[in-house]
């Protein structure tokens, strides 16, 4: 092939060469193609990922517990039971910018059968935090704390089993806290609130003029009749301290913890006033594999409004009351599934 120049100057292109360099060419934006593609698709798709994803984080987790225990011709005796427990934890979690709200609810409900005895109530717990802040710094946060406890079904002080002793919202207690959040790791959180308000409620009546969980009881006169009846409300306000420890301590072991101290400024008896009421729950989950878990929970509750009954060695009450430490412990193994 011959081209000729304007200054009349020949020059001559060889086709192999031409088809050289556009051989060259084609490769070369070929490879440019490959380098470029995959941080132009891992853009994509983490653009992509943050739209589905959004500012929400959810969570959940279910565990059904089955307890069966049979005995025949056991001549070291025993007692047929079948029990089975039902635990559903949720979560839900905003970030955006410096603002965060988390929140969590947790319910647990158990049933235990004995081969003499009635349907009976082993485990029934209904818990709601919910806990909204500003990031002020890379680990404080102003935050405002909402944390409200009770349980679903009526409960009875096991073998009497003719009165109640406690049903929904008797007793519910609901916490308003406002104070400052430390995170120093991602797993730990320290709040401690100034201004915290505590409301104990006893909707119950019969069990709010007995004076239950720290309310006001009824008044009667010399012969027995009611002149008031027992206040539904015990109000408190002071300070409370609250750490969280939630971390996979080891592979496939969870470990939860949730301490909370709460003071009484405002006690009418002034003595009381350095009383520390302590709430400590801690829950350990080992995953054996996808589907089965095991479960240690411990609640641990110290309530000085709360007085505990004296039983004498018989277990029949005394009719004295004493202050101590709450403790509940569960352990089991059943079926359990995370999302």
């Amino acid at each position: 092939m011959q081209v000729k120049s304007n200054k009349g100057h020949l020059i001559i292109f060889n086709s192999s060469v031409m088809r050289y360099v556009q051989e060259i060419m084609r490769k070369g934006i070929f490879l440019m193609l490959i380098l470029v593609s995959p941080a132009l698709l891992a853009e994509l798709t983490l653009e992509q990922d943050e739209e589905e994803d959004g500012p929400w984080i959810y969570a959940g987790f279910f565990s059904q517990q089955l307890n069966q225990v049979s005995f025949s011709n056991w001549v070291q005796g025993g007692e047929n039971s079948v029990a089975s427990t039902s635990v559903i934890n949720l979560g839900a979690k905003y970030k955006q910018d410096r603002l965060t709200w988390e929140n969590r609810l947790n319910m647990a409900f158990g049933i235990i059968k004995t081969e003499d005895a009635p349907l009976r109530k082993n485990e029934d717990r209904l818990h709601l935090i919910s806990k909204a802040g500003r990031e002020v710094s890379p680990h404080f946060s102003t935050s405002f704390l909402l944390d409200f406890r009770s349980q679903f079904y009526k409960g009875y002080n096991y073998p009497n089993d003719s009165v109640v002793v406690s049903r929904f919202m008797s007793p519910g207690v609901l916490s308003l806290s406002l104070g400052m959040d430390y995170k120093p790791w991602e797993f730990l959180s320290v709040f401690l609130s100034p201004v915290s308000g505590k409301f104990t409620f006893v909707t119950d009546q019969d069990l709010a003029n007995r004076g239950s969980f720290g309310v006001d009881p009824a008044e009667y006169d010399e012969d027995g009749n009611l002149i008031s009846e027992g206040s539904n409300v015990n109000a408190e306000f002071g300070a409370l301290l609250n750490l969280v420890f939630e971390k996979e301590v080891f592979e496939d072991i969870q470990v939860e913890s949730r301490l909370t101290l709460f003071n009484n400024l405002i006690d009418d008896d002034s003595s009381n006033r350095k009383n520390t009421d302590v709430d400590w729950e801690t829950t350990v989950n080992l995953k054996i594999n996808r589907y089965i878990t095991a479960s240690l929970f411990v609640h641990m509750l110290y309530d000085h409004d709360t007085p505990i009954p004296v039983h004498d060695d018989d277990g029949v009450e005394t009719g004295e009351y004493t202050r101590k430490m709450q403790v509940k412990q569960m352990l089991g193994i059943g079926l359990s599934y995370r999302f």
